[in-house]
């Protein structure tokens, strides 16, 4: 099974929009109207945080970060 890097998206009222963020990958994070648009915006962000970091040849963190379970 593979595992990819767990995304949270959620509603902003200080920025009036949906804010989408990657933990396991330090600063990445995408802003949109709506959730569709802020999702879009952090999968392209993930491309071009681990283009970086093999162009400097530094290492992407595996997938570790899960959200706590609310019961």
């Amino acid at each position: 099974m593979t595992r990819d890097h767990h995304i949270n998206l959620f509603y902003s009222d200080e920025d009036g929009g949906y804010i989408a963020d990657i933990p396991d990958l330090r600063a990445c994070s995408a802003f949109g109207a709506t959730p569709q648009e802020a999702l879009a915006e952090v999968l392209q962000a993930k491309q071009a945080w681990i283009d970086a970091a093999h162009a400097k040849g530094r290492p992407v963190p595996e997938p570790a970060y899960r959200p706590p379970l609310h019961a």
